[in-house]
């Protein structure tokens, strides 16, 4: 498995820190592990995992921000998990309202000695930390206009909301733009090894 990770990393071409195809192995195990009792992901092929749960979490590692990260809709963990072991410098918090889904996120944390990682259990509306961050990120959770409701207040001054969509989403952008959101986006293409091109892009929002 390891050896399978590690050439899914290197065909990323990003550099990582020592260790991290070791911990992807180790969070990939627990996660299949857990989703045979209970069901964290529809995904169950560990190969397909590598693909659609790591490398689809980690091409975003270039366009993370600041110190402080919040992942909402983590569910078991994605992205956020993957991105906080390959970024130990930045402070992740993984945000969702599933208990069981939480419940695995402070497992695998607690596993991969992840200091840098705090679980919370709550909706996006609902949250309420009191800060700011400085990148907001969310993959495949809700349209863009929802997005923004849901989650847009807890982008800090001066942050990143970072959507992470399947195919170019045009529609979500002119329903965006025709609500005169206050949010101005760029829009780039996320290159995922296994995946075909196209099929993944990232919305960089800012006020």
């Amino acid at each position: 498995m390891t050896t399978g990770i590690k050439a899914a990393l290197k065909s990323l071409g990003l550099s990582f820190p020592d260790g991290t195809a070791e911990k992807l192995g180790t969070l990939i195990d627990e996660l299949d592990r857990w989703n045979r009792k209970v069901n964290l992901t529809a995904i169950r092929d560990r190969n397909d995992m590598i693909t659609s749960h790591l490398l689809d979490s980690l091409v975003v590692a270039p366009l993370l921000e600041g110190e402080s990260v919040l992942d909402v809709g983590t569910g078991p963990g994605f992205p956020g998990l993957p991105l906080a072991i390959v970024q130990p410098e930045r402070q992740f918090t993984l945000l969702d309202s599933n208990l069981k889904k939480i419940m695995f996120v402070q497992h695998a944390a607690g596993l991969l000695g992840l200091d840098n990682v705090s679980a919370q259990r709550a909706r996006g509306e609902d949250y309420a930390p009191g800060h700011g961050f400085d990148t907001v990120i969310a993959r495949a959770l809700a349209a863009l206009p929802r997005l923004v409701e849901i989650a847009g207040h807890h982008v800090g001054e001066d942050g990143v909301f970072i959507a992470m969509k399947g195919r170019y989403p045009g529609e979500e952008l002119e329903q965006l733009e025709k609500l005169e959101s206050p949010w101005s986006h760029t829009v780039t293409e996320l290159d995922v090894p296994g995946l075909e091109r196209g099929s993944r892009h990232a919305v960089l929002l800012r006020r």
